[in-house]
């Protein structure tokens, strides 16, 4: 189980985790010089065979949230500190808003540094965290009066750990494997060693990954020389823990990583510049989130900035939730259900959190209405209620490939999707195209009425060709979607090809009854003319009519 403190700057969440497992997390010289975290540390203690305590230390100072932010994006249980001398200060609320954003199941409260106050004071503050919980996802998480100076109360608030990680359930290992990197160093003999949170799936030693970088976008060929998993040596990391993977390949140096940065599978979504996500505005600000505001957005380890582009109202009322995409002025790793936090501009202050949905937007009408009614199919965390809705509501169908790279389905994960009743599947080289029968009827129906209509306005003519039968349709599908109807449509003989034209089966190319009658007055000029017939202009300026090119 992974623990995350939090808390204000100051309020001894480094004593504690030292009073708890004996290891002094602040690692820097500057940290030791001024007594203060500047960057996350990292603490283990083993509660019994098989049963470790993973603890993150990470820095309350306002100036180092986004170090905060690197530190907590995958933990199981948030250790949330409040000094008993100063109470809850701006940090406690900020830190604390953070992980309800993000989404922490559980968690528990140290009132620290008891031994500076009287029990009147440590009463006032528990009743005044208490109220503050209240209104968060941590509302009834008990409180630990302690101090990591004296060890008073250590003993019940480590017990406390020691049984929630006792009964912590393993996350499932599912999807490609994804680890978002928080420290690249070098270690001689070893090499290159990159360390953070692994998000899904797992890693053995041999396994060839991708590094993609957030600076460069692209990805670079890496293989596991050998790996720690919870601060021990192992064969295989997976979801949930915290692993060490020592990497090698030709083109890697510490150089080319960086904070952000993800070592994952070969088939996992490079990083995008865009993607479409639920946001959600703190209720402690003052005013909307409007569209196009500039943010930092935080995903995992990742920081890059960009603009928030409201989908429909075009801002956010405080308190409340809506669609939106977030465009990027650097590339970031980003899949289905990935939660990420918003600061403003300045990185001074959290504006919002939200939850990925799509990191495939279109590039033309992310508002629109049909575009929204996709996103909310989209939004559904059960992958068949979704693929199902989302089928319901794609005019132009699903990609397939698409819809489970953006869940990070393994293959044998995707195996039942394509046996969703009332489905057709179509097969393309850019990937599957999964529309519903309704639909695919539909297209077909429109099909034979365009071809209808255009021989009994045109019956001399074999038919249309594609652009022309294209043209004809009322709401024409996609280009791909139509081409695929035709080419089904002929092979079950309902339309016929005769080279580039289509038509009915039932139709045959004939005059039509103004150009019998006009056919009969040429004769009659014809016959007059004998061996001497005259000239098509002559006819048609007897006749009255325009002649037609040949």
């Amino acid at each position: 189980m992974i623990i995350a403190t939090a808390g204000h700057v100051d309020h001894g969440k480094t004593t504690l985790v030292r009073a708890l497992t004996g290891v002094d997390t602040d690692r820097l010289p500057e940290e030791k010089k001024r007594g203060l975290t500047i960057d996350i540390g990292f603490a283990y203690e083993e509660v019994e065979p098989g049963v470790i305590m993973g603890f993150v230390d990470v820095p309350g100072h306002e100036r180092f949230v986004k170090n905060m932010l690197a530190g907590v994006a995958t933990i199981d249980f948030a250790l949330l500190v409040v000094a008993a001398d100063d109470g809850v200060m701006p940090q406690t609320e900020e830190h604390l808003a953070i992980l309800g954003l993000l989404g922490i199941p559980q968690g528990a409260v140290a009132i620290s540094k008891i031994d500076r106050v009287d029990p009147e004071r440590v009463a006032e503050v528990a009743a005044q965290v208490s109220a503050l919980l209240a209104k968060t996802p941590l509302a009834g998480a008990p409180l630990f009066p302690v101090s990591g100076e004296t060890g008073s109360g250590m003993a019940a608030l480590k017990t406390h750990l020691q049984d929630a990680a006792r009964h912590h359930a393993d996350r499932a290992v599912e999807g490609r494997f994804r680890l978002s990197i928080d420290r690249a160093f070098t270690v001689p003999g070893a090499g290159l060693i990159v360390t953070g949170a692994v998000f899904s799936g797992q890693v053995a030693v041999g396994d060839r990954l991708i590094l993609s970088s957030q600076d460069k976008g692209e990805g670079i060929e890496a293989r596991v020389r050998g790996l720690r998993a919870l601060d021990r040596d192992a064969d295989v990391g997976r979801a949930g823990q915290r692993c060490a993977i020592n990497i090698a390949g030709g083109d890697l140096h510490q150089t080319l990583v960086s904070r952000g940065d993800w070592l994952q599978g070969e088939d996992v979504l490079p990083p995008v510049r865009k993607f479409d996500a639920r946001v959600r505005v703190l209720e402690s600000e003052a005013k909307p989130l409007a569209h196009w505001t500039p943010v930092h957005l935080h995903l995992a380890a990742g920081d890059v900035t960009g603009r928030i582009a409201v989908l429909g109202d075009r801002r956010i009322p405080s308190g409340e939730d809506a669609l939106a995409q977030l465009v990027l002025d650097a590339p970031i790793g980003a899949l289905f259900g990935d939660r990420f936090i918003l600061r403003d501009q300045s990185a001074q202050r959290t504006l919002a959190g939200g939850t990925v949905i799509d990191p495939f937007p279109p590039h033309r009408g992310r508002a629109k209405p049909e575009r929204l009614k996709m996103l909310a199919a989209m939004e559904a965390t059960d992958p068949a209620a979704a693929l199902s809705a989302m089928v319901k509501v794609a005019d132009n169908g699903v990609n397939f490939q698409q819809f489970c790279q953006t869940r990070n389905f393994l293959a044998s994960e995707t195996a039942g999707l394509r046996q969703l009743d009332g489905q057709v599947i179509l097969s393309g080289n850019d990937g599957d195209l999964m529309l519903s029968q309704d639909r695919w009827s539909r297209i077909e129906q429109a099909v034979l009425e365009a071809l209808a209509a255009i021989h009994k306005k045109q019956p001399d003519t074999v038919g249309p060709n594609d652009n022309s039968l294209r043209s004809a349709l009322e709401t024409p599908p996609a280009p791909k979607l139509l081409a695929a109807a035709i080419a089904a449509m002929i092979e079950q003989r309902s339309i016929i090809r005769d080279g580039i034209s289509l038509r009915l089966p039932s139709h045959s190319p004939r005059p039509s009854d103004a150009d019998l009658e006009l056919w009969k007055q040429v004769s009659l000029i014809l016959e007059e003319g004998g061996i001497r017939p005259p000239r098509v202009r002559e006819v048609a300026e007897e006749l009255r009519v325009e002649p037609k090119p040949s």
